[in-house]
């Protein structure tokens, strides 16, 4: 029950403040349930909703009741019913409670969730109904308290997980639910999971569903992940109750689904979908062998419109424990009968026994002369007792002998109606709830008196199990032959504690041969297997347990043991019968190595695997590879084979996809370890298309991906691989050309087409236009044909636009060249050469913008130095040109001699070497200068010798009168005169601009900036002191 304690406010979910009472369980005092009248201290309480004023007098009638029935009880009663103090904030209308977490659905459509544990942390969470527009039905809480399903009258299903904040509505449950059959051991066995794995759904019309339920997020998918109709009962009666079990638990191979309706049980045997993990379609084999045979059926005719079905499971802890009873709730009595999960028996329901309904006194019925039994409003099942909750009392009957053990009343307020029992299964609570309050029916000391039951039915040994020695003589006695029974067996361990002790004391002693022989005699395999321990005989240990077949013994001898070579040797045959303790033991091993372990893991390829847990060779190299960062391509190659072929449907990609995509590549190839021809080839066998396609990008083969996924026509895979190759822009603009050629010739569909284009800027309307039949209404792509156009004029104005800027920019340009020809420069008298230092205005001289001037012939010594090649050689080419220029035309020799004695003085004639190279050929004007550029082509820094600086000077600067495209002033020439002046301006042009382009001092300063100030073998003598 809960005991009152500190209060504490908060806010729920709806932002209303709701007052509660820290309430804890706590053990009850002796006597009488209640006392006469229930001191609570509502402190922190909110005010009731209901009249209470008339609480008095119902307790009076209650404690009267409570003291006229405690004459007839026994000291202590094997049940107590004890009040929550817990105010509902409106009429309860349904209960659920499981692994200590209770769900309450109120008539105003409120969810409030309670922490029994923690029952100050109270969560109200309303659905978006209306009273008048739904009404809640019922309530269904899975095992692990983290799924809740609620059902209404109308037919409207929600579904709640565990910290959300509201719930979402199952659209596809069109229906409305009479019972679920939770997957017990794949949700207590997986705290963390968010999916229910599959479940059975028992509905109003007879129809029996199987659905999966997932609560992570999926943007592409609902939480109602399957839902299909599985069978139809052929009455389409109600199903009350529905449950299914997997056995043996060791090696689950056969399902047991077991339902009722009002008046029938139904027994549904067969093996399940092992393949399938959290896809459903479990147990679509087991319904579709009934489609043609009827399955097992018993039935009990009435008149009852509803009905209960219970189950008890003895060993609570274990999530994969099988039920050992059932109780069905009748119109004739409650049906009780143990399970048998035999293979070979067909009835799994014995010992079955049909409990009547106890007659109620007068007093607690109407006033009819003879009381009739009463079909109680709901029952529960313990490990001894039925518990039936009628309208205003509670009465327990015992299973072994079908008599009434205990009844209690419930105390109500005036108009107050019960509701029914809620079961937690796992923690083995009872609570009974009514419109206005929760009441726990707290389990005190049920087997107190079964030891007399068991006697009187002659079972001694289970009597001798519950007997106390201070109930009767005969438990004296029987507790009197516990004690001989008990000196005998520890005479024994005695004996056994010093056998062993002299084993461990002389092992190195002994001959292993000979004392195997001895303890083996004697049968003393216990001894045997102490003693083969003791050597270090672990071989021998594990040999033992596998002919036993004792899997789990023998996995734990190798764990204990360090020689990695017993892994080896036994891994085949017990990985084959015990794969994920075998996979355990390997994973605390790092040493093992993984190639030597692949027979083993082949082992697991073609096996039979559980539908509840996940393949344990994929683990095991799942953990190889991430984990121990294993680089072998067997390995990884074994883990793509696993993938491909063990998936549970070929359309299942997931768990290779992720592989393919996440496994670890090279770092010096950038190619993943695995062999990609080889998975290649794998998938295309197992028609894994999209790993084809993954790995089709992974090789480069960008098109063979686009075209295999088109092929299967999965547009959006195709649209991912082709923007892959990013840095190539035509060959994705060609994948995109296939993709849109596909939508539109084989897909005929325009107006995707059309959309088509919104996903890729690489493609235009008029790309895609030729894949358009010839005659084809443009309605349906006027608009983008418009908005393509308008863009197109937009682009010709902006084109316009950069034009018109260009235009001005160029005549901008033209005038600033135009002002740079009237340039000038002043010129100092005693200005000189930046080069020999002398007075600049002796000779031809050359002004630079950055004020460094130079001598004609300074300037060329200074430029053939910093010169490249092909500028020398055309260079060398003027000078010659220059050269034959002035031994030939009369009018420069002249106007040289002129120049000559105008500045005072001698002529000197000067030949230049270059001219001495080519002989004759320079009498063929420039065709000399290809065989002379051929000649000196090899000799490298040769050309910077061949050119005279004072020569080509003299030959390359303008005579005095000289005007630029008339020549020389006075007197008349033959044109062919002019024709000679006009080439030789045009070829000292030429040399002017190669030479005065840029000034040779500044750019060898620029171009120096990286070579060392002394070159490699230069002895620099300057800091020497």
């Amino acid at each position: 029950m809960f005991d009152e304690g500190k209060s504490s406010s908060f806010r729920d979910v709806s932002g209303s403040v709701v007052n509660v009472a820290v309430v804890e369980h706590v053990v009850p005092k002796a006597g009488p349930s209640h006392a006469l009248f229930p001191q609570v201290k509502y402190e922190g309480f909110e005010p009731s909703p209901f009249n209470d004023a008339p609480m008095i007098e119902a307790y009076a009638v209650s404690v009267a009741d409570e003291l006229r029935l405690h004459e007839f009880r026994p000291a202590t009663q094997p049940f107590d019913l004890c009040p929550v103090q817990y105010t509902l904030p409106a009429p309860l209308t349904c209960l659920a409670v499981s692994s200590d977490k209770m769900a309450m659905g109120l008539a105003s459509n409120t969810i409030v969730l309670i922490e029994l544990a923690h029952p100050e942390q109270v969560l109200q969470i309303p659905i978006s109904r209306k009273p008048t527009e739904m009404s809640l039905y019922k309530m269904f809480l899975d095992p692990s308290g983290r799924h809740l399903v609620i059902t209404s009258h109308q037919g409207e299903n929600w579904y709640l997980f565990r910290g959300w904040k509201k719930p979402k509505q199952l659209k596809s449950f069109k229906m409305v639910i009479e019972s679920i059959a939770w997957n017990e051991p794949a949700l207590l066995s997986s705290p963390h999971s968010t999916s229910t794995r599959e479940i059975l759904v028992g509905a109003r019309n007879g129809g029996i569903y199987e659905a999966v339920l997932d609560a992570a997020e999926d943007f592409f998918k609902s939480q109602e992940r399957y839902l299909h109709l599985l069978f139809t009962l052929p009455e389409k009666s109600p199903i009350t109750g529905i449950r299914f079990d997997l056995f043996p638990p060791s090696d689950p191979r056969t399902a047991l689904i077991i339902v009722t309706t009002p008046t029938r049980i139904y027994q549904f045997v067969g093996p399940p979908d092992r393949r399938s993990e959290e896809s459903g379609r479990m147990f679509l084999p087991i319904f579709s062998a009934y489609r043609e045979t009827a399955p097992k059926i018993s039935e009990l005719p009435g008149t009852l419109i509803y009905s209960e079905l219970h189950f008890f499971r003895p060993n609570i802890d274990q999530a994969s424990s099988l039920p050992k009873s059932l109780a069905w709730l009748t119109a004739p009595g409650i049906y009780y009968g143990t399970l048998n999960f035999e293979q070979s028996v067909d009835d799994h329901i014995d010992s079955t026994q049909l409990f009547p309904y106890p007659t109620l006194s007068q007093h607690e019925t109407s006033t009819a002369s003879t009381p009739l039994p009463q079909v109680p409003i709901s029952i529960a099942l313990t490990e001894f007792h039925l518990v039936l909750l009628y309208k205003d009392r509670l009465i327990g009957i015992c299973t072994l002998n079908g008599k009434q053990s205990y009844e209690d009343t419930v105390p109500l307020r005036p108009n107050e109606v019960v509701r029914g029992i809620a079961t937690d299964p796992v923690r083995r609570t009872y609570w009974v709830y009514t419109d206005q309050s929760i009441l726990e029916l707290v389990v005190r000391n049920e087997s107190r008196d079964v030891w007399q039951i068991f006697l009187e039915q002659r079972k001694f040994d289970v009597a001798l199990q519950y007997a106390k020695c201070d109930e009767s003589d005969d438990s004296c006695a029987a507790e009197t032959a516990t004690s001989d029974a008990q000196n005998v067996e520890t005479e024994r361990i005695m004996l056994e504690e010093d056998l062993r002790h002299f084993l461990e004391t002389y092992k190195a002693d002994l001959d292993r041969d000979t004392v195997y022989e001895l303890i083996q005699g004697h049968g003393r395999t216990d001894m045997l297997l102490f003693f083969a321990t003791v050597i270090g005989d672990h071989e021998y240990v594990i040999h033992h347990w596998i002919l036993e077949e004792e899997w789990s013994k023998a996995i734990d001898v190798l764990n204990r043991q360090s020689d990695l070579q017993l892994y080896y040797r036994f891994g085949t045959v017990l990985t084959r019968h015990a794969p994920k303790e075998m996979v355990d033991a390997w994973l605390r091993q790092p040493a093992l190595d993984p190639l030597r372990l692949i027979p083993s893991l082949l082992q697991l390829q073609h096996a039979p695997r559980d539908a509840l847990s996940s393949n344990q060779a994929v683990r095991y190299l799942n953990h190889v590879v991430f984990q121990q960062s294993n680089t072998s391509s067997i390995i990884h190659n074994l883990l793509v084979t696993f993938h491909a072929t063990l998936s549970p449907t070929p359309s299942d990609d997931g768990p290779l996809l992720r592989f393919l995509t996440t496994a670890p590549c090279d770092p010096l190839t950038g190619k993943p370890y695995y062999d990609l021809d080889y998975a290649l080839r794998l998938c295309k066998r197992a028609s894994r298309i999209q790993a084809c396609v993954h790995i089709y990008a992974k090789m480069g083969l960008y098109e063979n991906s686009v075209d295999l996924a088109l092929e299967k026509g999965d547009l959006e895979l195709a649209k991912v691989n082709a923007d892959m190759p990013e840095s190539d822009l035509p060959l994705r603009k060609k994948l995109w050309l296939k993709i849109a050629r596909y939508v539109v010739q084989d897909k005929k569909d325009i107006k995707s087409a059309m959309r088509f284009l919104e996903d890729t800027d690489l493609l235009k309307i008029e790309d895609i236009l030729p894949f358009f039949p010839d005659f084809v209404v443009i309605d349906d792509f006027k608009e983008e044909i418009a908005h393509a156009l308008e863009g197109y004029s937009a682009h010709i104005d902006e084109l316009k636009k950069e034009m018109d800027e260009a235009t001005r920019t160029a005549e901008s340009i033209k005038q600033d060249i135009a002002e740079l020809r009237n340039r000038f420069v002043t010129i100092a008298a005693e200005e000189t050469c930046s080069v020999c230092a002398q007075l600049l205005l002796t000779r031809q001289f050359y002004v630079f913008p950055c004020q460094h001037t130079f001598h004609a012939d300074c300037l060329i010594s200074l430029a053939r130095e910093c010169l490249p090649t092909h500028a020398l050689r055309r260079v060398l080419a003027l000078q010659t040109e220059l050269v034959k220029e002035s031994r030939t035309g009369p009018a420069e020799r002249s106007a040289t001699g002129a120049t000559d004695v105008q500045m005072g003085q001698p002529v000197r004639q000067r030949t230049l070497l270059s001219t001495n190279f080519v002989g004759p050929a320079l009498q063929n004007g420039t065709k000399a200068v290809a065989p002379l550029g051929r000649n000196i082509l090899s000799a490298g820094d040769k050309l910077r010798d061949l050119i005279i600086p004072d020569a080509l000077a003299a030959v390359a600067t303008a005579p005095v009168g000289w005007i630029p495209g008339i020549g020389l002033t006075g007197g008349k020439k033959s044109g062919s005169d002019k024709d000679g002046e006009k080439r030789t301006e045009r070829l000292r042009a030429e040399l002017d601009d190669i030479l005065a382009s840029s000034c040779p001092m500044c750019e060898n300063v620029v171009a120096g900036l990286d070579k060392p100030f002394v070159d490699p073998g230069e002895m620099d003598t300057t800091w020497a002191l």
